[in-house]
């Protein structure tokens, strides 16, 4: 395949994941469906650290907009571009390992909600998983459902993140074939 052209698969699955990282860190500001958590800055510590906002999201978006135009012709523009790309594409690297970092945090710890009459994150450090003992969930009265809401959404930012890493690791070593080997367009004949 030519590099131009897994310049563009790379870049066209790229956007989707970035978008549903920054939709994924956006709805766990609002537990429960409801702003009152956020105005009360009673939501999950992981989620102020922005990770499908930030590094999911912006940290990817940056690189898949500037690998798009590197394969926009079907062929890389250059060998300039290409190298561009891999810079790039580490940056991408960054910002999904520091949005995977943050979702699996966030899946370990657990959410912050109301236990009894306060507000703690009654899953953090603890010897046993919440994760595998469902039993354990309705320790939380408030907001609604706040674990199942949780898990759903930084285990979708979990596995966004992983795809991500892995599609910039692959166009890291694309932009370097593309670098060392040159495009793949036919040569003009004199």
């Amino acid at each position: 395949m030519c590099t131009g052209k897994c310049a563009l698969c790379v870049a066209g699955s790229l956007y989707p994941l970035a978008l549903i990282s920054i939709i994924c860190n956006i709805i766990l500001f609002f537990p429960g469906w409801d702003v009152k958590y956020a105005q009360n800055e009673q939501i999950t510590e992981e989620v102020k650290f922005m990770g499908g906002l930030v590094g999911g999201g912006l940290l990817v978006l940056i690189p898949a907009f500037h690998i798009h135009l590197t394969g926009k012709q079907g062929c890389c523009a250059n060998r300039c571009g290409m190298f561009l790309s891999i810079i790039l594409a580490a940056v991408g690297v960054a910002g999904a390992l520091y949005s995977f970092v943050v979702a699996l945090v966030g899946l370990i710890n657990g959410p912050y909600c109301k236990v009894g009459l306060i507000w703690t994150t009654p899953f953090k450090n603890q010897t046993e998983s919440y994760l595998k003992n469902s039993n354990l969930w309705g320790l939380c009265t408030e907001p609604k459902n706040v674990v199942e809401f949780n898990v759903g959404l930084f285990s979708t930012l979990l596995v966004a993140s992983g795809l991500q890493f892995i599609l910039c690791a692959i166009q890291m070593i694309n932009g370097l074939f593309g670098c060392l080997c040159g495009t793949c367009r036919d040569k003009d004949p004199l």
